[in-house]
């Protein structure tokens, strides 16, 4: 049995040439919250402990507060250790002068991107002309990284990726986990961490009698329809925003978020981030301290006493370096994400500060098949003016051996109707990409190259031009540059470059380095068939659990 929850039932999108570029720049931002990243977390709990300062020496640094590095934070401080985690953005808190944490969907302002210039859209096109727009460098919550060949979206903040996504709370198919991780126990898995997993990040699942009557699933039912009319199997899929507060935001009885079209420059109400969940749990622990606007450097064995020192710059709120600070940690947890930890580890090892890293240490990496499209449906098809932006639906074609596909049936919010309909297709791509170090420019690069993408385009097309052929209809070639149908420039989900049980040990030890570890998403190899924060966390809850019953004491 599949375990995603399946649905079924009935339910697909055209082009407006009258629509304006600025309706349809409201909606472009949108897109990657299918992906695909408040002020709820406990500063409070934590505000009595100084963040870290040169000459500290703490038990145990976090260096990143994502989804591996908030298991670690919990488990660390329930066990009465000494926590601290190191956070290159900022603690999303304080209000803006609109009253509100996190930018405007519609209006994107330095709020929404990481000390960028301009906005980077990942639906960037329409009619023809970009639709991104000038905007003053900030440390926004959202990143893209560009890495030679692909850009890459991450969460910045306290919370991470959990800021910025779709919230998309997706537990993998086990035959294929157990194949891409076959030296971690299934069982285990499915019957103790994906469960603690879920439990830990909130996930709850839509009404289905209220998904089939609102009008801002409208786009998803149509998804759904087209998709089924194709022979394509469809599932319910659950998520870490609150439905409850969304069928209130329906009901006009709270402020609305997700229905107001809220999700990659964060939410200001209705998602459980880790802000609210695992960090608010290990703040209110009174053993937490999480110093933001910091950027970890090197990290390398301590010169006298044992741990390792830890070289950091603090930043500002342009990106600035306005101090340098060096601590002492007895253990370390890497827990900067698949990109972050991937760079600093291998930067570490050619520089000749971590020498004895094992030669897996940036190898393996993947975009997790992603691949973006859209369809121009047909006039009878409307997907809505009023969309949610939380996604909730996929289709399965995971199965299909000639192109395993899961797509989520995205939404396009823009306020007025598009007649269009956007997948996130995550796709079985088998090709991988190595970070590399740069002696000239000091720098880690990624070898990741446009051609890459091509297998993950072959499996979309099978699923999408049948669709297509089924319904009379074409795909935009507007919305990701000019002429360009598919979006493959991107990922929301970077995977890999320091694999479980080949850069680490079989519970994401650094071996030859005892009290080093890795802990987010670098560990997963590449691709995981679907949104992958739910095995992220389950994995690190999986090895937090072993390395607090034998590493700690």
């Amino acid at each position: 049995m599949s375990e995603y929850q399946a649905s079924r039932g009935k339910a697909a999108t055209t082009f407006n040439p009258q629509l304006s570029r600025r309706k349809f720049m409201a909606a472009t931002g949108l897109a990657v919250g299918a992906a695909a990243l408040s002020s709820s977390w406990t500063a409070a709990a934590a505000a009595p402990r100084r963040a870290l300062n040169t000459g500290d020496r703490v038990p145990a640094l976090i260096i990143g507060s994502g989804y591996g590095g908030a298991v670690a934070a919990l488990r660390l401080t329930q066990a009465g250790i000494d926590t601290h985690i190191i956070e290159m953005g900022r603690a999303w808190t304080t209000p803006g002068s609109d009253g509100k944490i996190f930018s405007p969907m519609l209006t994107p302002d330095k709020r929404a991107y990481w000390l960028r210039t301009r906005t980077a859209q990942p639906v960037s096109h329409f009619s023809g002309g970009s639709v991104d727009k000038d905007i003053e460098k900030y440390t926004g919550v959202l990143d893209c990284e560009n890495m030679g060949g692909i850009n890459v979206y991450q969460g910045r903040g306290v919370g991470g990726g959990s800021l910025a996504n779709g919230g998309m709370a997706v537990t993998p198919k086990r035959g294929y986990f157990e194949e891409i991780l076959p030296s971690v126990d299934s069982n285990e898995m499915y019957g103790t961490f994906f469960p603690r997993a879920n439990a830990g990040l909130g996930v709850n699942n839509i009404d289905q009698a209220w998904f089939e009557s609102t009008d801002y699933y409208q786009f998803a039912r149509v998804g759904r329809k087209t998709a089924q009319r194709s022979g394509f199997q469809t599932t319910f899929v659950p998520n870490v925003y609150d439905f409850d507060y969304m069928k209130k935001e329906d009901a006009g009885q709270v402020a609305k978020s997700a229905l107001a079209g809220e999700v990659i420059y964060g939410n200001n109400a209705g998602k459980k981030s880790l802000d609210k969940t695992y960090l608010a749990q290990a703040s209110a622990t009174g053993k937490l301290t999480i110093t933001t606007l910091h950027e970890v450097t090197k990290v390398a064995p301590a010169a006298s006493g044992g741990g390792y020192s830890v070289e950091m710059k603090q930043i500002d709120e342009q990106g600035n370096t306005v101090a340098t600070k060096t601590v002492t940690a007895d253990k370390v947890f890497f827990a900067a994400g698949s990109v972050g930890t991937s760079k600093l580890l291998v930067a570490m090892k050619a520089q000749g500060h971590l020498p004895n890293l094992p030669g897996a240490v940036g190898q393996g990496w993947g975009n997790n098949g992603n691949i973006m499209v859209g369809r121009a449906n047909q006039g009878w098809d409307p997907t809505g003016a009023k969309q949610s932006s939380i996604p909730t639906m996929g289709i399965d074609n995971w199965a299909d051996p000639a192109g395993p596909v899961f797509a989520e049936i995205a939404p396009f919010p823009a306020g007025t109707e598009l007649w269009v309909s956007l997948y996130l297709a995550i796709t079985k791509n088998p090709e991988r990409a190595q970070f590399q170090y740069n002696s000239s420019t000091g720098k880690v690069g990624l070898s990741w190259q446009a051609s890459q993408n091509q297998p993950g385009i072959n499996m979309a097309k099978r699923v999408f031009d049948k669709i297509n052929s089924k319904e009379g209809t074409i795909y935009r070639t507007d919305l990701f540059g000019v002429y360009k149908t598919w979006g493959d420039g991107l990922t929301y989900h970077p995977l890999g470059g320091c694999i479980l049980n080949q850069a680490t040990d079989n519970f994401g030890r650094l071996p030859e380095y005892p009290g080093l570890y890795v802990m987010d998403g670098s560990l997963v190899p590449g691709n995981v068939g679907v949104n992958p924060f739910v095995t992220i966390t389950a994995l690190a809850e999986r090895n937090m659990a072993t390395i607090v019953a034998n590493d700690l004491h």
